[in-house]
């Protein structure tokens, strides 16, 4: 690959119920310019994340590690749930070198498909 892509690899987590899919030989070729985002649905999620954090050594692998809260969709309007407040105390109380992100995406066009 050109080594002036930058690329942003989705690990999934457990509740994703995609977590088996994970192909972490990825890790391997990742580098300074890439990116890793975990969205994360609730506790159990954040531990797994932060644990695959630590593992792995995500945090100096890659320039940026994105913890992101799932949203919830209801009568076609995104709400922001009291997860996101949660993760950014979760991110906050342990020290972790992440960065918090919201799915903007989700925030401005109701998670409409094609956007």
């Amino acid at each position: 690959m050109d080594p002036r892509v930058s690329k942003v690899l989705d690990l999934k987590t457990p509740t994703s119920g995609e977590v088996a899919r994970n192909l972490l030989s990825n890790l391997d070729h990742l580098t300074q310019h890439d990116q890793i985002k975990f969205v994360i649905c609730n506790r159990e999620d954040y531990e797994w994340s932060k644990q695959q954090v630590e593992q792995y050594k995500l945090a100096d692998k890659v320039s940026t590690v994105w913890f992101s809260p799932a949203f919830a969709v209801e009568k076609g309007a995104v709400k922001l749930p009291q997860l996101a407040r949660d993760l950014a105390q979760w991110i906050l109380e342990d020290h972790l070198p992440v960065r918090f992100q919201l799915q903007l995406h989700k925030l401005l066009w109701n998670d409409e498909t094609g956007r």
